[in-house]
């Protein structure tokens, strides 16, 4: 029947589906009615810089509205003013509504890069929080207990450990639980740290005597270093605004380990195509020539055939026939992450902190074609990465 199609689509590289049966009741009825379902999933506005691990659920988001379900995307200008306080140690200053509102609309730019306009509502939280009074906040707060949200793993480490942790906070996961009311949600998507919030929607929805919704959980994407979750503050993440050129040198410096990651969660691969990525990897197939194919996919998704072929042949040209010798010499490197300045004295490639500081103020220091931009900056290196000091320097890392 056709919903076992949509559910066999929707379980791809999903984490966690709660819970699996009714997420089958609500497709059969679907399937039976024509009625669509209605898919939804926040964004907390207080920045716009969007990369391609905030897109996971996202692309989740597009398989529903390829089988005919709408998405639904909240707006969070009312819980922005709060910040989501999901895994995060500290609180967050918040931002203007006029910030939050400016943030959005790039933000929505970005993710119409994988998202249908036509079938893709915009909801403001405003929309019904405005209306709301104190009678009416005080109701929703007693439909839960302190002892549920003290459950909360963020909430019970920051309290443990004698961390700030503001009342407002608490009411992140009951504002965004009843955004799913005000949407008539039957999915949220979201990443497998979002799952108590989500959780919270099903209890809040209940309350108010709906349908719950179900939580489709989506793994998180590691970042290009291969350890840790991508973003920015770790400068391991790859932007949507990242150019053509950007994005294909990026994917190429993933560690090897990481193509099976990418090509699930970072990519439209389906399943056939990603068991003959399995099969190419354990065959002993050359992991660049996977990785390849992975870069122009990706610059595909977001810049189409043409710029995927110039970004494929930019860096073949860069990297594989003219500018990197047939010889260079090899470093031996036993540290999974170093400064990039005492790595340019160490090796030899500068004689001094003095002239590696000047050449990557010049921008003329790279590692496997990513420009290194800060003194400070800490690179992850894998066994065959290239870093080049100027236009004749170059060694090939050799890992321990």
């Amino acid at each position: 029947m056709a919903f076992e199609h949509e559910l066999q689509i929707i379980s791809k590289n999903v984490e966690e589906i709660i819970p699996l049966d009714e997420l089958k009741a609500k497709l059969a009825d679907s399937a039976k009615t024509g009625k669509a379902l209605r898919i939804k999933y926040g964004i907390d506005p207080t920045g716009f810089d969007v990369h391609i691990g905030h897109l996971v659920p996202i692309r989740k988001m597009r398989e529903f509205q390829d089988l005919g379900h709408i998405g639904v995307i909240i707006i969070g200008d009312f819980t922005a003013q709060i910040g989501d306080p999901t895994g995060r140690d500290e609180s967050r200053p918040p931002l203007s509504h006029e910030q939050i509102i400016s943030n959005s609309e790039k933000y929505m730019d970005q993710l119409f890069t994988v998202l249908k306009p036509e079938q893709t509502e915009i909801r403001y939280q405003t929309e019904w929080f405005s209306k709301m009074n104190m009678v009416d906040v005080l109701k929703l707060m007693g439909k839960f207990t302190l002892a549920q949200f003290m459950a909360h793993d963020t909430f019970r480490s920051r309290y443990e450990q004698g961390l700030s942790l503001g009342m407002h906070e608490l009411m992140y996961p009951l504002l965004q639980a009843y955004d799913s009311v005000a949407v008539e949600s039957d999915v949220e998507l979201g990443a497998t740290e979002q799952k108590f919030n989500i959780l919270c929607g099903r209890d809040m929805q209940r309350y108010f005597d709906m349908p719950q919704q179900v939580a489709v959980l989506s793994p998180i994407l590691l970042g290009t270093d291969g350890v840790n979750k991508m973003g920015k503050s770790l400068n391991n993440y790859i932007a949507v605004f990242d150019t053509p050129a950007d994005k294909f040198g990026k994917v190429m410096s993933i560690p090897d380990s990481l193509i099976m990651n990418y090509c699930s969660y970072a990519t439209c691969y389906d399943l056939e195509k990603l068991a003959e990525v399995k099969s190419k990897l354990e065959s002993g197939v050359n992991p660049m020539i996977l990785k390849k194919a992975l870069a122009r996919e990706i610059v595909r998704l977001y810049h189409g055939e043409q710029e995927a072929e110039k970004a494929q042949a930019g860096f073949e040209s860069l990297f594989s026939k003219k500018e990197l010798p047939d010889e260079m010499p090899e470093y031996e490197l036993s540290e999974n992450e170093i400064k990039i300045v005492p790595l340019l004295v160490q090796s030899g490639l500068c004689s001094s902190n003095g002239e590696a500081k000047r050449l990557i103020q010049g921008g003329g220091v790279s590692l496997d074609g990513n420009k290194i931009e800060s003194f400070e900056a800490s690179i992850t290196t894998t066994d065959g990465s290239v870093l080049r000091a100027g236009k004749r320097k170059f060694i090939k890392i050799k890992k321990l």
